[in-house]
């Protein structure tokens, strides 16, 4: 498996459902995809949170692991760094995001990935943007793309264009109105497989976890099926612990992992400061499962 980023983990893992010296989040999202924090400003909220290990997972890129990497060594920071990375990929016509953890950043099968998915993004906001701009909104896919930077563009950078220039109150809003699934400004993405993500990161040292599958608004029937369909493939873990999760929806997370064998992750899936699911909030492993970090020991 690839190392990760400091010789070990500041804590000594011994149960499941609690460390020695600190807590973790092994989901989280900089401005090199669609975050709002630096990858500087994201270490430094981790460490003022008193996270003691951090995955940095953007959407299909990992241009902020450099960035956070030379920030916690210049700044001598007593975190550590996780390399992650999120793969959007397409099953069923649902897009279900693959997390990579504890990968090589610089894997040449990883590279390869990323050069084409976000050649798939690209295509797909300029046909959004033309979409829009049809819908009365000018200029909206140079708008995005400003937002963007030099990060992956997606379709958050759109609804917060909409947001402030005042075409909606929310950026759901702009989801439920114009770019989300079946609405005007919706346009389908070109992903990867489920399989290709999770023989990229096992190419890459990696363990690939199926990031919040409560999230994906399936019935039982077919998220079992989702899963089985991951395992399958040779998915290593579940996303099973989130910030804003309910007990029934906890208890049901814990028994697909359970039932299918898989190991257990947990993440805020962190994005921009809220009160909601803000770093390390409510992230604790129930007893019983085999933690994702096993893999790494």
């Amino acid at each position: 498996m690839a190392l990760l980023s400091t010789v070990d983990f500041p804590f000594e893992i011994k149960k499941t459902d609690s460390f020695s010296h600190g807590r973790i989040d092994l989901h989280s999202h900089t401005l090199c995809s669609d975050g709002s924090l630096s990858p500087q400003a994201l270490i430094d909220r981790a460490w003022n949170y008193q996270l003691a290990a951090l995955a940095i997972t953007d959407h299909d890129t990992v241009t902020g692991l450099d960035i956070a990497e030379t920030y916690i060594a210049t700044q001598n920071v007593p975190l550590t760094l996780i390399h992650g990375i999120e793969i959007s990929t397409a099953w069923q016509g649902f897009e279900i995001h693959i997390v990579g953890l504890n990968i090589d950043k610089t894997s040449p099968a990883l590279t390869a990935l990323v050069a084409k998915q976000q050649e798939a993004r690209e295509q797909r906001a300029l046909t959004m943007g033309e979409k829009l701009e049809k819908c009365g909104f000018a200029d909206i896919y140079q708008d995005a793309k400003q937002l963007a930077g030099e990060g992956s563009i997606t379709r958050a950078h759109f609804a917060r264009v909409l947001l402030q220039q005042g075409h909606v109150s929310t950026m759901q809003k702009a989801f439920d109105k114009y770019i989300g699934k079946g609405k005007r400004a919706f346009v389908k993405p070109n992903w990867c497989t489920i399989e290709e993500a999770v023989s990229v990161i096992h190419q890459a040292g990696g363990s690939a976890v199926m990031a919040h599958p409560i999230r994906y608004d399936l019935s039982a029937k077919w998220l079992r099926r989702l899963i089985v369909q991951f395992k399958d493939t040779g998915g290593d873990g579940l996303e099973i612990v989130l910030p804003q999760m309910n007990a029934q929806q906890r208890q049901t997370m814990l028994k697909y992992c359970l039932e299918y064998n898989l190991y257990a992750s947990l993440g805020s899936d962190f994005h921009r400061p809220n009160r909601w699911s803000d770093l390390g909030k409510n992230l604790t492993l129930p007893d019983g499962v085999k933690p994702i970090w096993a893999q790494w020991q």
